[in-house]
This record gives C-alpha cells, sequence and structure tokens, in this order.
C-alpha cells in the first residue's frame, strides 16, 4: 500500500487536462507508440470532436523512483460546470489533485470551485501551471494568484507544459513524494466504494471501485449494500488502457468488477461492495444526491419506441449518474420522460449520445427549472413542468430557485457583465480584486433566467475571457404566471413555460412572432396566440395557401365571383374546425434562441 497512489486532475475547460494526462501516460511507458493519439483517455466520439472531456477515465500507470516501482491511479475529470459531479465523484475515490492552470488564461471560476470541492475531502493538492509554452503565458502573474490562492510557498509549483512534454517528470516525482499513500486495512472486513459504471452488452454492467479495506479476489461472492443483492465476482482487476485482469485486488487500489449483472437498478454509484461472509455490516455514506437544475422532457418521435427509450435512458444513467428521468405524458407529445439535467450543455450531451450510441430518435421540449408553488392552505407543491401548476386562483405565491453565480473576468468587461446580470434580474452580492486586472463578481440570479442563453452571451461580450460557475443557492418568491401557446385556440402544452410577470408580454409576442416562421402554411389560416390566464397578450396569424378561384369567370356579374369566393370560404371554415397542425421539432428548440 506504502507504494500506491490515487490522484485526479481537476481545472477549468481547456486548461490542458487531457493533453498533460497523455504525456503522463507516454512518460510511464503506461501506452506504448502505437496507441498513443491525442487526448487518448476520451475514448467517447463526442468528446473527441468537441475537444471536451465528458466523463471521468481512470487509469493505472507504473513509475519507477529512486529504484522502488510505485503504482499511480490517474482519474482525469471533466472540467465544464455541467459535469461537476462527475468530478466529486473521482475525488472522493483519491488523496491527491493535481490543480492545473492555464499560463495564458490564470485562475478561472471552475478552478476555484473544483479546488473547494477537493480541499472539502482533505485531498493533497498540487499547483501545476500549464502551457507555459505558449508565446502569450505569462507563469509569474499565475504564481502570484496560485499564492493568494492556496497559500502555498512559491517552490511548490510546478511549471509545465502538456505539449512539449516540460516538467512531466517533476509532476510524476511530486506526485510520488507528496500524495499520501491510500489508509485503510487490508485485514479488516472488505469494503469498496463504487464511484462508477458502464454498460457492456456482452458481459453485463461493469462497476468501477476503490478498495477502502480488505481484499476482494476473483471468484468471491459478494454483496452489494444498499440494494442487498448478492453476485459472484467472475472477474476483478485494474484499469489499464483496457481492463486488465487480476486474481485479487488490494486495499487503496482503484479496480473494477464484472459480475453478470443485468439490470441497472441493481447497481448504484456510492454503493459499498463487501463480502457475503464475514463483510462489512454498513457502507459508505456515498455521494450525496444531485439535485437537476434544468428539466426538459424528452420524446421518442414514433410512440412504439417508448420501453426502448426507457432502457437507454437506464443504460445512460449508469454511465452518466447525474441523469434523472420519470415518466410522463402530453397532450401533443403521447408519451415519454421528463429528464433532470444539471446544464444546457448536459442536456445537449444526453440527446445526442441517445443518438449516437442508442439509435433513438427524440424530440425535447423547452428546457425548464423546478419551483415550489403554495396554495392558499400552506402546502407546498414542487413544479417541474408548466402543465402540472395547479389552478391559478388557488395559488399563494410561487417561489422559484436562485443560484449564487461566481463570474471571474477582466476589468474591462465589468460594464457588459454587469447589465447582462441586471437583465436577468440578478442581484449584485460583492465584487473582489483578485489580482490587478482580474475581478470576481458574485451574483444572486434566478436559475430560470440563465438556463437558456447565459453562459454563450457571457462568452461573446467578454470575447471569452470570463468564467462562469454557479450553484443552487436559496428559493426566493417571484412574481411568476403561466404562459401558454395556443394553435387554433388549442394549447400546445410542450410549448408552455413558466416566466416572470415583467418579461411575459416581450417574451409572448417574440415566440409568437418566431413559431409564424417556423410552422409550414396550410390550406387554412393559422392564429398564433399567447396567453396568461384567458388573456391574450399577442397574437401572429399564418396566412393560408389560396387557390384562385375565380381565374374561371372571364366577365359577367360580380355576384358570380362572390358565390364562388363564399362558397370558398366556407370550405375553409369547415377545414380550420378539423384541421390539426403539425407543430416541427424546429420549432421548440427555437424557443431556446429566441435572441
Amino acid at each position: 500500500m506504502d507504494h500506491i497512489r490515487n490522484f485526479c486532475i481537476i481545472a477549468h475547460i481547456d486548461h490542458g487536462k487531457s493533453t498533460l494526462a497523455d504525456r503522463l501516460l507516454e512518460y510511464t511507458k503506461t501506452v506504448d507508440a502505437k496507441n498513443m493519439q491525442n487526448q487518448v483517455l476520451d475514448n467517447m466520439e463526442l468528446e473527441r470532436e468537441r475537444g471536451i472531456t465528458i466523463k471521468s477515465h481512470a487509469i493505472q500507470m507504473e513509475y519507477e523512483y529512486n529504484d522502488q516501482t510505485y503504482i499511480l491511479n490517474l482519474i482525469d475529470t471533466p472540467g465544464h460546470v455541467d459535469f461537476s459531479y462527475e468530478v466529486s465523484r473521482s475525488i472522493a475515490a483519491c488523496e491527491g489533485a493535481l490543480l492545473i492552470v492555464d499560463a495564458a488564461q490564470g485562475i478561472q471560476a471552475q478552478t476555484i470551485s473544483n479546488l473547494y470541492m477537493a480541499m472539502e475531502n482533505d485531498l493533497e493538492i498540487i499547483p501545476v501551471i500549464n502551457k507555459i509554452d505558449l508565446p502569450s503565458a505569462m507563469p509569474e502573474e499565475v504564481e502570484d494568484q496560485i499564492v493568494e490562492l492556496l497559500g502555498s510557498p512559491r517552490d511548490s509549483i510546478i511549471r509545465s507544459s502538456g505539449k512539449t512534454g516540460e516538467g512531466v517528470f517533476d509532476i510524476l516525482n511530486a506526485i510520488v513524494e507528496r500524495v499520501p499513500a491510500p489508509k485503510g486495512d487490508p485485514d479488516a472486513p472488505l469494503q469498496c466504494l463504487i464511484f462508477d459504471s458502464v454498460f457492456n452488452p456482452f458481459r453485463g454492467i461493469i462497476a468501477y471501485f476503490k478498495v477502502v479495506n480488505g481484499v476482494i479476489r476473483k471468484g468471491d461472492p459478494v454483496k452489494f449494500i444498499a440494494t442487498e443483492k448478492e453476485y459472484d465476482a467472475d472477474e476483478v482487476g485494474v484499469l489499464k488502457l483496457d481492463m486488465s485482469p487480476r486474481n485479487e485486488v488490494r486495499t487503496g487500489d482503484v479496480g473494477y468488477i464484472i459480475s453478470g449483472i443485468k439490470t441497472s437498478r441493481e447497481v448504484r454509484v456510492g454503493d459499498t461492495i463487501t463480502h457475503v461472509k464475514n463483510g462489512a455490516t454498513e457502507g459508505f455514506a456515498g455521494f450525496e444526491e444531485v439535485k437537476p437544475m434544468v428539466f426538459a422532457g424528452v420524446y421518442p418521435i414514433e410512440a412504439e419506441d417508448f420501453e426502448n427509450l426507457r432502457n437507454s435512458l437506464e443504460k445512460l444513467q449508469l454511465n452518466d449518474a447525474s441523469l434523472t428521468f420519470q415518466p410522463e405524458s402530453s397532450a401533443a407529445l403521447g408519451f415519454g420522460f421528463r429528464c433532470g439535467f444539471l446544464g444546457l450543455l448536459h442536456m445537449e450531451i444526453i440527446q445526442e449520445r441517445l443518438e449516437r450510441e442508442f439509435n433513438m430518435d427524440v424530440i425535447t421540449t423547452v428546457p425548464n427549472v423546478s419551483y415550489k408553488v403554495y396554495d392558499r392552505k400552506g402546502n407546498c407543491i414542487e413544479v417541474h413542468n408548466p402543465s402540472g401548476l395547479p389552478d391559478p386562483a388557488l395559488i399563494d405565491h410561487i417561489d422559484e430557485p436562485f443560484i449564487r453565480a461566481s463570474v471571474i473576468t477582466q476589468t474591462t468587461y465589468i460594464g457588459p457583465i454587469m447589465t447582462l446580470c441586471l437583465g436577468k434580474r440578478g442581484i449584485l452580492v460583492r465584487q473582489e480584486y483578485i489580482t490587478g486586472n482580474r475581478i470576481e463578481i458574485i451574483y444572486d440570479i434566478p436559475l430560470g433566467e440563465i438556463v437558456i442563453d447565459f453562459y454563450d452571451k457571457l462568452k461573446s461580450i467578454s470575447k471569452g475571457y470570463a468564467s462562469f460557475d454557479y450553484y443552487l443557492y436559496d428559493y426566493r418568491p417571484g412574481k411568476l404566471v403561466k404562459l401558454d401557446i395556443l394553435l387554433n385556440g388549442e394549447s400546445v402544452d410542450a410549448l408552455s413555460t413558466l416566466t416572470h410577470f415583467d418579461n411575459s408580454v416581450s417574451f409572448g409576442r417574440r415566440m409568437c412572432e418566431k413559431l409564424k416562421e417556423l410552422i409550414p402554411r396550410q390550406q387554412f389560416d393559422i392564429a398564433i396566440q399567447a396567453a396568461i390566464g384567458s388573456k391574450i397578450i399577442a397574437r401572429e396569424t399564418i396566412k393560408a395557401v389560396r387557390k384562385d378561384v375565380t381565374a374561371k369567370c372571364y366577365g359577367g356579374d360580380v355576384s358570380r365571383k362572390r358565390k364562388l369566393l363564399e362558397k370558398q370560404k366556407e370550405g375553409k371554415k369547415r377545414m380550420k374546425q378539423i384541421g390539426t397542425v403539425e407543430v416541427p421539432q424546429k420549432a421548440f428548440l427555437a424557443v431556446l434562441k429566441l435572441d
């Protein structure tokens, strides 16, 4: 155990985590030259395309130091705020963390957020300044920021470059010297903490774990404490580039178990594995339940694909524990699921993974957040969907979720960023100068306002220099109304939203205009209306596609033309009564990009 080191890499997006992980694998000869490629740990096609890490990836390396062989278990983590749950689970399986800061960009919001998460778990932090080979690098200034943030001595900060490989051996030596060996008792009853799992169509569910106490051997009868299910450990091993079977996985090590589990409900992230005989009586506290921030309906395009969609979501949930879902039905879209996501990027990734990995074509409704609705008797219900709102006459008030947002930016962009936050009903809490021209602005903003396009706007007005991080802070009463969209007097529940009263008229008007562009013309007039309760606040009309019925009249009395037009009018009226309007998928997505 003294020769095992478990560590993870934490950083903001694009600070070079995956590139540095490539160099660590190359310099420890874990990956040979023929398998070496950029972002070697990002094995999902989607991750390579977008150049971001979506999943944490565990891998074991061996490193010679002072004539001793050390086993280094590395977990590479995502940097985007939407995948922070992945980071929190990886941190729980480690004793140390490499905190990577880009030499050209300095400390950013997600760096601080991940750092606090690591400190709460008492991890040994090794600060690394990466990308020092860039012409725009400013290592001295970034060093000042790290010293101020961590209070660590200057000589403990390592300068490196993931591209050229400079400083990589210093990092490896620092991991061996500074990261403590895992604590645990090899003779105690077995306790393994599950921190991730993945579905394999041939071998069932594979769970990744860290052995905290005891030893797990191949063929052992084991029990999952939370679900109380018992299995045989058909195969155990450690995670190299591929899975590498072993006869036993010992205390302090990170490994995997295959035991032929078929149903995804039987494996939970945060569960504890122990032996059936003489096993541990209680498991770990596990991880705190993740709270979804954004909710959206996901519906199959073909109604008969409902069960396939359920299976696909269950398999995805294994691999991404922050996804939550429950069945719901909609008048416009039939049966589907109400899914909870950690943010818009998370929602986009899940939608794309459903398409690529499971060949599921789905329609996603307008994303919204959960509100607490209080009736006049003081009872509270949580509403994730505007159609679940009780009758307005019974509602006393609605509480909306507020987030505490931290924006780190250069002083040049303070004005536009404050204007943006105030436009989203933000309340300024405080602002602090981090160093010379970098400032941290703390705002309380309603979550419903940032869900759709806040992050994109922030990046564009700050030319990419602002970084953003947030967490759920509290619920506050808000003047919220339900905005319905009616097509020919019929409400389309998938397009209804809860919005603040002050924004409702302009939002309703923009929505009607957008739908007018997107809904194809029919044989009859289509009235698009936005309504709050029974009051119509905006209207657009899509004109009918008309045939010139008077073309065959040449001369003669005007009453002949009138007769033909009246006849056509009657037909259109009848058509309108029985005609239905198909809302294209583009219309649901367009609401997200109204501006």
